[in-house]
């Protein structure tokens, strides 16, 4: 069974607890620039978005990817860079229609979502509920895609 990540915006708080819990659990520190996961913050509407990698069935960025560092993770269907085979290039980074793969000045590679090996530390941080890890046939996915495609040309964060 795949899981996938579930984001609820409307319970959201703007804590930040989930690029924290991030950020640690991949770079060793509590530093949200660091973090694979964001929280938008929409000031005008007094709204927060938490937002990451959606895990494309069809993801362009590991079809991009001149070297093939990008794989799908057969356990938890994540698509995961491969640091030791990355080069750099940031290509994925362009095709990517959601910004959700980044480049790390301190590694030289790219860094995206990985579902933290299918323990998502995002979801153990959240206070509030609004980012859980569900069950993908059974809903979730398929929502935050159409989530990601609404937002992706819609507001910038302010």
């Amino acid at each position: 069974m795949m899981k996938s990540l579930l984001i609820e915006a409307s319970k959201c708080t703007g804590c930040l607890q989930c690029e924290m819990a991030c950020s640690y659990e991949n770079e060793g520190v509590f530093n949200p620039a660091r973090s694979r996961i964001k929280v938008f913050t929409f000031h005008s509407e007094g709204r927060f978005v938490p937002y990451t990698c959606t895990q494309c069935e069809d993801a362009w960025c590991m079809q991009a990817c001149p070297v093939d560092a990008i794989v799908i993770n057969a356990q938890t269907g994540s698509k995961d860079v491969l640091e030791d085979i990355c080069v750099g290039c940031k290509v994925c980074t362009i095709a990517c229609p959601f910004g959700t793969v980044n480049y790390n000045q301190d590694s030289g590679k790219v860094i995206k979502c990985d579902l933290c090996g299918g323990d998502p530390q995002c979801v153990a941080a959240c206070p509030t509920a609004a980012i859980t890890y569900v069950d993908a046939d059974a809903t979730g996915l398929s929502r935050m895609r159409d989530w990601a495609a609404k937002t992706d040309n819609a507001a910038a964060p302010h």
